[in-house]
């Protein structure tokens, strides 16, 4: 491709991208530190201190059960556990068994059962940042909507290194012509950080480009591979009445030796079968913690029925999505996140001003400038 062609697929991507990239970027910031925010909001609760050596664990069936009596009228989806948190333990509750959406989340001391608070659903801060970053309020339209301005960065990213390219032959990398024209300090400010930025631009783009597919990916899982693992229970009747989540938790650990608890998902869910109660387990280190294995568990004998890995694309998504928020290197990794992301709203922003400035670069200017005239009204 020419110069010209790489300049105008870097110009209408980041054009067409920006404004939405720059919405994802500022919402972005809190997510980051979504859990930090969470607990200064006092929308996460912390295990409180108990006597030293307290080593006991609560009958999960007592948690559940308290969670059922809160909400008589609903039902159990999801036992939930968090790698970085095992201490707590949280119950997701809904109007029905395989309901898309929730009515409750609570979060139970792990130790000793008790109660420690109910997660506020659909309000405050975190929920309006997430919900833009996520679907901008529209749905799965919104989220594969923006998953498409990911793509529109990544072919910007790419195209922008050719654009860069010849200025790079005449400059040293990391100049900023103070002394000329201010267009050309926005454009050489631009084209430093965009550099700087650009590997991690990527990764975010990416990442978020497959978050986007979060639901696709699972609904993926749930046609081919969790249909086969029910196939063989077709004919039999639904677990109805009370079963016991602890003997099925109790059932999950031992069949998945070094791992522990993500989710549980209940009989009947879309995650599990109407016979079964269906685990996924993650590992121990910061690499496994993020892929899961599952165990499928006999909701009325408590037994394993079968264990398995998921398939690479749900693999890829338990990946994509930590990596996309900095989740892996503890606080240090989500500072640096931070800066990259404040860098990447400065580019985003010095290419909206760019832009704006080149639109009132009159025709003679530009004459000028194809004759060999000042550069200050090129770029």
């Amino acid at each position: 491709m020419s110069f010209r062609a790489w300049y105008t697929v870097h110009k209408w991507t980041s054009l067409i991208a920006t404004l939405f990239l720059l919405m994802l970027c500022l919402t972005g910031l809190p997510l980051i530190f979504s859990h930090e925010i969470s607990h200064a909001l006092g929308t996460s609760a912390d295990p409180p201190q108990l006597a030293p050596g307290h080593t006991g664990r609560a009958s999960i069936d007592a948690i559940v059960a308290d969670a059922q009596a809160r909400r008589p009228q609903d039902v159990l989806q999801f036992l939930v556990a968090e790698a970085d948190e095992p201490d707590l333990i949280y119950v997701r509750m809904a109007d029905r068994i395989d309901s898309p959406g929730l009515t409750a989340f609570y979060t139970y001391d792990a130790r000793t059962g008790q109660f420690l608070s109910e997660y506020p659903l659909g309000q405050g801060f975190m929920d309006v940042m997430l919900r833009l970053h996520v679907d901008m309020y529209m749905g799965l339209g919104g989220t594969l909507f923006l998953g498409l301005m990911g793509l529109l960065l990544a072919a910007s990213i790419v195209s922008g290194i050719y654009v860069y390219g010849p200025t790079m032959k005449k400059l040293r990398f990391g100049s900023i012509r103070r002394d000329r024209a201010s267009r050309l300090k926005w454009l050489d400010q631009h084209n430093l950080l965009g550099m700087v930025t650009l590997v991690w631009l990527l990764v975010v783009g990416v990442t978020g480009t497959i978050n986007a597919l979060n639901q696709p990916i699972f609904a993926a899982w749930q046609a081919s591979e969790l249909k086969a693992l029910a196939e063989p229970f077709r004919g039999q009747p639904p677990v109805t009445g009370p079963v016991s989540t602890e003997a099925a938790l109790k059932a999950a650990l031992a069949a998945a030796p070094g791992k522990s608890l993500s989710f549980m998902a209940y009989p009947g869910n879309d995650f599990a079968t109407p016979q079964h109660f269906m685990a996924f387990m993650q590992g121990d280190t910061p690499l496994t913690s993020k892929l899961l294995s599952i165990v499928m568990i006999d909701a009325r004998s408590g037994q394993v029925v079968t264990t398995g890995e998921m398939p690479w694309y749900v693999s890829t998504l338990m990946l994509s999505q930590p990596l996309h928020f900095g989740d892996y290197g503890g606080m240090a990794l989500k500072v640096l996140w931070l800066v990259l992301d404040l860098l990447s709203i400065w580019v985003l922003w010095s290419g909206l001003v760019l832009w704006w400035k080149r639109r009132h670069v009159t025709a003679e200017q530009r004459q000028k400038a194809l004759q060999g005239m000042p550069e200050q009204v090129t770029g």
